[in-house]
C-alpha cells in the first residue's frame, strides 16, 4: 500500500477467508455421521502450497471446475453479491450431483476490481460497528451459507486484482468405485426423468432484469446517476426470483440414484433441457423422445423456458423401464418426461411429442461463443 492508504491487502482478505473456512471445516467434521463422511477428506487446508486430500480405497475422486464472469454469468448491477457467491458454488455442486458424488472440498479463485474489496464510504469512519460490508464480504456470505448447508469445506484458492469480476470454483467429490452416474450409459428402452420443475430460473431472470432496469431508472431520476451500490432484492420479490438467484443443487437425489444403481445415465440441467439432453444422447449414442405434456413446467414459466432455459440445476437422468422410482426424492418431485430410442438417419435425434404431432427438439439452450 502507498501513501498511508488504509486499504485491505490480499493477506488481510485471505486471513478473513481462512478463518471462515476453518469454521466450515470444523462444522463438517462434527458428529459421528459427519466424521464418516469427511474421513480421509481435507487433511491440510488453507495455509500451504497445496491442500492434501485423502480418499478411501473403495472410492473415486470426482473433480469439477466452473467459471463465472461479470457480464456473462452475472451482472454486478443486477445480482446481489450473496447470490453470486451462492450460485458460484451451486454450479459446481450440481455437477457433483449429476455424478452421484458427495462433496469433499472446494477451491475458490477470485479476480476482483479493487472497489469490490473496499469498504463503502457512505458511513461515519469512526462507527466501525456500523460499516457496510464490502462486495467481497457479501459474496462470501452467500458462498459460505451454501457451503455450510452442504458441509463443503473451502480448502484453498487464489485471489487477484482484476479489471473484471471473475469467480472460478473447483470442487472435489467422492463416489463409490464404478458407481458414478455418467452421460454415456443410456440405452434404447430406458425412460427419461427430471427432478423438480423446469424453466423457473429463466422466468426469474426475466423478472430480475425488469426489476433491475426499473431500479436503475428510479435511482438515475433521483440522483442523476445510474445505480452503483450492490443491489438488495426486496422481500416481496425474494421467492419469485429464488429459482435464479438461489438454485438448489440436487446432491441428495444424485447420491440416492448412485447408491441404488437405478440410473443408467445422468446430467445436470445447466444449459437447458434441449441442449443438455442432446449432450446425453450424443455421449450415449442414442436418440430421445420428450412428451411436452409431461414436462413439469415451473409456475410462471413458459414451455419454451422449460425446454431451453438454463440454470435450473435439476437432474436429467435415464433408468430402465422396469426400474421402480419414487414420485419424489428427499422432497423433490421425480417426473417421467419421455424415453430413449434407437437413433435413425431418417429422423431427428430428439423429438418433442405433443398430442397432435411430433417436431424436432432443436438445441436452443445456452452455448458459449454461439448466437
Amino acid at each position: 500500500m502507498h501513501g498511508g492508504e488504509k486499504q485491505r491487502g490480499e493477506r488481510a482478505i485471505l486471513a478473513g477467508i481462512r478463518a471462515r473456512a476453518t469454521g466450515a471445516l470444523r462444522a463438517a467434521q462434527k458428529g459421528t455421521i459427519a466424521r464418516k463422511q469427511t474421513r480421509g477428506g481435507v487433511r491440510l487446508g488453507i495455509g500451504d502450497d497445496c491442500a492434501l486430500l485423502g480418499i478411501g480405497a473403495d472410492e473415486e475422486l470426482a473433480v469439477t471446475t466452473d467459471l463465472a464472469i461479470d457480464g456473462r454469468h452475472f451482472r454486478l448491477d443486477w445480482h446481489p453479491p450473496e447470490s453470486i457467491g451462492a450460485r458460484t458454488l451451486a454450479r459446481g455442486l450440481s455437477d457433483l450431483a449429476a455424478m452421484g458424488a458427495r462433496p469433499v472440498a472446494a477451491f475458490l479463485s477470485l479476480g476482483l476490481p479493487r472497489p469490490l474489496v473496499q469498504t463503502q464510504k457512505n458511513f461515519p469512519r469512526k462507527v466501525v460497528a456500523n460499516r457496510k460490508k464490502t462486495w467481497a464480504e457479501r459474496f462470501l456470505d452467500g458462498f459460505f451459507a451454501l457451503a455450510n448447508a452442504h458441509r463443503v469445506p473451502l480448502a484453498g484458492g487464489d485471489l487477484a486484482e482484476s479489471p473484471v469480476a471473475v469467480a472460478d470454483i473447483v470442487l472435489t467429490g467422492a463416489v463409490r468405485k464404478n458407481c458414478a452416474l455418467l452421460r454415456s450409459g443410456a440405452q434404447p428402452g430406458d425412460l427419461l426423468y427430471v427432478t423438480g420443475a423446469l424453466g423457473g430460473a429463466a422466468a426469474a431472470l426475466v423478472r430480475l432484469a425488469q426489476w433491475a432496469e426499473a431500479r436503475a431508472v428510479t435511482r438515475a431520476t433521483k440522483t442523476g446517476a445510474a445505480a452503483s451500490a450492490p443491489p438488495r432484492i426486496p422481500a416481496r420479490l425474494e421467492q419469485l426470483l429464488a429459482p435464479h438467484l438461489a438454485p438448489q443443487p440436487r446432491l441428495a437425489q444424485g447420491q440416492w440414484l448412485a447408491r441404488r444403481g437405478l440410473a443408467t445415465a445422468a446430467i445436470d440441467l445447466s444449459d437447458g433441457l434441449s441442449t443438455d439432453l442432446a449432450h446425453l444422447c450424443e455421449e450415449s449414442g442414442v436418440a430421445a423422445e420428450v412428451d411436452a405434456d409431461a414436462l413439469p413446467v415451473h409456475a410462471g414459466a413458459s414451455l419454451d423456458q422449460a425446454l431451453h432455459g438454463g440454470e435450473d440445476y435439476e437432474l436429467l437422468f435415464t433408468a430402465p423401464a422396469q426400474a421402480r422410482l419414487p414420485r419424489s426424492l428427499h422432497g423433490v418431485a421425480i417426473t417421467r418426461i419421455g424415453r430413449i430410442v434407437r437413433p435413425r438417419k431418417d429422423r431427428p435425434r430428439i423429438l418433442l411429442r405433443r398430442a397432435q404431432d411430433a417436431q424436432p427438439l432443436l438445441e436452443r439452450g445456452w452455448q458459449h461463443f454461439c448466437g
